[in-house]
This record gives C-alpha cells, structure tokens and sequence, in this order.
C-alpha cells in the first residue's frame, strides 16, 4: 500500500465517521453525560495537541523557550486576559528568551 492510498483511506474512515455522526439520534446528544464526555474530550484532546507540540521535537523530548512561553499563556488566561493579548504575550516571552539563547 503506499502513502497516498493510506491518505485516501484514513481521509474516506474520516468522512464515514463524520457522517456517522449525523446518524446519532439528537436524544442521545441531549443527556447531560453526553454532553460533558464530549465538552472533556475536546479540551483533553486540545491540552495534549499543545502539550505534544510545546515539549517534543521529532521524537525527543525538548525544554526550550515554548515551555515557559506556554505557562505565560496559562497565567495570562487564567487572569482572563484577551486572547490576542495572550498570543503577543507568549511569542515576546519566547522571542526574548531566544535572544538571550536560553534553550533555543
């Protein structure tokens, strides 16, 4: 099999499970469990996406400058600060860090 045929069948498993959600009946989506499971899935499945691409390069394991730039982001969010004001925030701490050639 070759990658372009595996693309093409993961990209068809997607579509089909998408689809299939549509099949999911709204009763079924309106108890409260439902809806909780899939709000925690969401955030969890987001949490490990940043965690994943904050601490790894390739396969290894890698603290530099995103690290303290992601708990920035954390503390700046916990203060309900605006997100643009986050996102500047976080990529000065890093561009500052960097500079000084910590971890880059």
């Amino acid at each position: 099999m070759t990658l372009w045929q595996i693309v093409l069948l993961a990209s068809i498993a997607c579509l089909a499970l998408k689809f299939a959600g549509y099949l999911v009946p709204s009763s079924v989506l309106e108890k409260p469990a439902a809806a909780r499971t899939a709000n925690l899935v969401t955030v969890a499945l987001l949490a490990a996406l940043i965690a994943v691409q904050t601490v790894s390069t390739g396969t290894a394991l890698v603290v530099d400058a995103r690290v303290p730039a992601v708990a920035l982001a954390a503390v700046l969010f916990a203060l309900r600060v605006p997100f643009v004001v986050v996102v500047i925030a976080a990529a000065a701490a890093a561009a500052v860090l960097r500079l000084l050639g910590w971890a880059a």
